[in-house]
């Protein structure tokens, strides 16, 4: 597949398919394909997504995945794949275990453990999903970035005007939008932009990759700095999901985000994603860097 200036909802779901369906080497050995037109920094969420398609290629059908913790270590490059090791730590009789190491020209970039579990009925209780509106009638990300295009640099125009795989429709304002400081919570719906296939794994590797948007900047909100500012280094240092329940990434879901703390350059972050039925089908939690600076002048 080339490049495309002007790819349609599917070119951009099947690309991001053929991103998080790694190959297989042997030996528990796998590559992750680069980005098409990727420059810079790999997203954080690319490479769980396919740590998580890794690790899956190690264990049976029948034991999805219900829990990951990840921990970046340094900043993939987008001018390579990138390489994962899979360490099968544990098969009993009703729990398998892996870890899983991400790598770059021979450095870590990404140290993962993966849990899964042999589907098994229980008792049942979950936090309601938040009163808030649907996706209906929500403009997207992307018709809002074109909106406020004009107030960002080149650079950042480039980066926020690419056309995206997954679909976003915030419910309160972004923090490039303006305005002043805001509580520290952040409800948006996302859902790929074409019809996925119906592997399931396929489904949880492209949560695991949108699990990584709109996070880290909730910590951000009630503090005057954000990275269309250019006052914020920022970057993810860890990321964990939990699994709940079935669900389809190509049919709304709800991002329901809240930062109980943020200090000594970090911010702590969870995310709770919910089925447009009100299904509480995963959580997540993530800290990241938020770390205040002086903005450089523009030449």
């Amino acid at each position: 597949m080339t490049e495309n200036d002007n790819p349609t909802p599917q070119e951009l779901v099947d690309r991001l398919i053929d991103l998080l369906n790694v190959k297989d080497h042997g030996g528990d050995r796998f590559e992750g394909a680069r980005k098409i037109g990727g420059v810079g920094r790999v997203f954080g969420g690319q490479v769980i997504g396919q740590a998580l398609a890794s690790a899956e290629r190690t264990v049976p059908d029948d034991r999805p995945v219900h829990s990951l913790h990840a921990y970046f270590l340094r900043g993939g490059d987008e001018d390579h794949g990138i390489d994962f090791k899979v360490e099968r730590d544990l098969d009993g009789g009703s729990f398998s275990n892996r870890r899983i190491v991400a790598s770059q020209l021979g450095k870590p970039i990404l140290n993962m453990v993966a849990s899964f579990h042999k589907r098994e009925e229980g008792r049942y209780h979950a936090e309601p999903m938040p009163d808030v509106a649907g996706p209906d009638g929500l403009a997207s990300e992307a018709e809002l970035r074109g909106k406020f295009a004009d107030r960002m640099t080149e650079r950042q125009r480039q980066i926020m005007l690419q056309p995206r795989p997954i679909e976003l429709r915030p419910i309160e304002a972004r923090h490039w939008m303006g305005g002043g400081p805001q509580e520290p919570k952040a409800h948006t719906w996302f859902r790929s932009v074409a019809a996925l296939p119906d592997d399931p794994r396929i489904h949880r590797a492209v949560l695991a990759y949108a699990s990584d948007m709109t996070l880290l900047g909730t910590s951000t909100l009630p503090h005057d700095i954000s990275w269309s500012k250019g006052n914020i280094m920022g970057a993810s240092l860890d990321h964990a999901i939990w699994f709940h329940d079935d669900f389809r990434a190509d049919e709304w879901l709800l991002y329901a985000c809240d930062s109980p703390w943020a200090g000594r350059a970090r911010g702590f972050n969870r995310g709770r994603i919910y089925t447009q039925g009100g299904r509480l089908v995963a959580s997540v939690a993530q800290e990241g860097l938020i770390r205040p600076i002086t903005p450089k002048k523009a030449d």
